[in-house]
């Protein structure tokens, strides 16, 4: 019996071996959604490993979580040693398929994947597809996810075929982000009464997120409601300018900034509205985790934010840059109660219908298994000339351009899988 119970066990697929490869590692959207993802990927089916390019609270974190964790430096133009170091920890650590994160990793995990003969996939985290991910995409055969469907039609204008293409959004965990009745410790904190409306603010302090449009809105919602205040959660290069900004409006006693914050759940549960003042968005995930936690929200009509936010619904749409339309908005939620907990229990129920995150992990993990049966042919196709062309452009300029030379366009696979061949439906 033990024989057989041997046997058997030769037979036992192994987990399939996926590297991530980060090519930022600070607290934002693409690496919180990483993060989730990672906890959830089943553990028989799924063995995860992490490439970052620097150590940060986010590498200690994914360590933490018992994934092995490497550094490597992923500037815009590639270093060769880093190329070739990501195709050595391919091929010695076994990985089979690499996932990577924004642009600078789809170059370096690109390159190194070719070279290995693994396939690549890359997540395209913003509205549109970059020139160095349509580059490598061409050079390579990588197949793109995006997250919206302005993304997808984006690519499909650019010549990417819907078998190298899929739509696989964002989700959120409605369990953890859900409406709470506990309210009134953040106001606490801040020293304000406990009828004082508060609109927040959840992202990244920088210039893509439009934070100076919110507080130019509050310079308006002051004068209209002078009980109304807005909390800015997240840190980011804009801190200092937004803090002059504020001061200089004079609005130092309604606008508060909180820094980053780890309980978020709670906090959503402690605001009235989300405002998101965004230039370019493609799926953010503080719109899905304040819907979710009930809560309506005003939006600029960017990106992938439409399909989210059904405007008049679960909340409303402006344009980018509008602070006077924003403040109008605002005011309007924030004076009308009955009308902020309709939308709020709408956008709820919007989540609850299309954004659940355990369906968006079950795809992502389909998907990751669908390429990694590309695996075989591509190691076979290789064209043992790529590695040496690419060594000897190494060797003569010491380093590897982000446009990818005649050598990888030679080689041109294609991945034996089937994407979407039909739009996407709506998130």
């Amino acid at each position: 019996m033990s024989s057989l119970s041997s046997q058997a066990s030769l037979f036992i697929k192994p987990p399939l071996h996926v590297l991530e490869v980060l090519g930022n590692a600070i607290v934002g959207g693409m690496e919180t959604w990483v993060v989730r993802m990672v906890e959830r990927l089943p553990a028989e089916r799924f063995r995860v490993s992490v490439v970052c390019p620097f150590e940060s609270a986010l590498t200690e974190r994914l360590r933490a979580m018992g994934l092995s964790v490497y550094i490597l430096p992923m500037p815009d133009e590639l270093a060769w040693n880093a190329v070739n170091q990501l195709r050595v920890l391919v091929e010695s650590h076994r990985v089979d398929l690499l996932h990577a994160h924004l642009p600078n990793a789809h170059l370096l995990a690109g390159v190194a994947g070719r070279l290995a003969g693994r396939p690549v996939l890359t997540t395209v985290h913003g509205r549109q597809i970059s020139l160095a991910d349509l580059e490598m995409h061409r050079a390579v055969a990588s197949h793109l996810s995006v997250v919206c469907r302005h993304t997808y039609l984006h690519a499909l204008g650019l010549g990417v075929t819907p078998d190298h293409l899929t739509c696989d959004p964002n989700g959120v965990d409605t369990n953890i982000f859900s409406p709470r009745r506990s309210r009134g410790t953040l106001r606490r904190n801040l020293k304000l009464p406990p009828s004082a409306l508060l609109v927040g603010f959840v992202g990244r302090l920088s210039m893509e997120k439009g934070p100076e449009v919110l507080v130019r809105a509050a310079l308006l919602l002051r004068q209209a409601l002078p009980d109304a205040h807005v909390v800015f959660v997240g840190e980011g290069p804009c801190r200092a300018t937004l803090e002059a900004q504020i001061a200089s409006l004079d609005l130092c006693p309604w606008v508060h900034l909180l820094g980053v914050r780890e309980d978020m759940p709670a906090l959503y549960s402690e605001l009235d509205v989300l405002a998101s003042t965004s230039y370019s968005e493609a799926m953010p995930l503080a719109i899905m985790e304040a819907m979710a936690c009930g809560l309506p929200v005003v939006a600029t009509r960017v990106g992938g934010v439409p399909d989210m936010v059904q405007h008049g619904h679960t909340g409303w749409l402006v344009a980018p840059g509008d602070y006077e339309d924003l403040a109008r908005m605002l005011v309007a939620l924030l004076l009308d109660g009955g009308l902020r907990q309709a939308m709020g229990t709408a956008a709820r129920r919007h989540a609850m219908n299309h954004w659940q995150l355990d369906a968006c992990v079950a795809r992502l993990g389909g998907l990751l298994e669908r390429l990694s049966g590309s695996r075989t042919a591509l190691h076979h196709a290789q064209d043992p000339r790529d590695r040496d062309s690419l060594e000897n452009a190494a060797d003569t300029a010491g380093f590897l351009a982000p446009q990818p030379g005649a050598a990888l366009n030679r080689a041109g696979t294609q991945f034996a899988a089937n994407g979407l061949h039909h739009l996407p439906e709506e998130p």
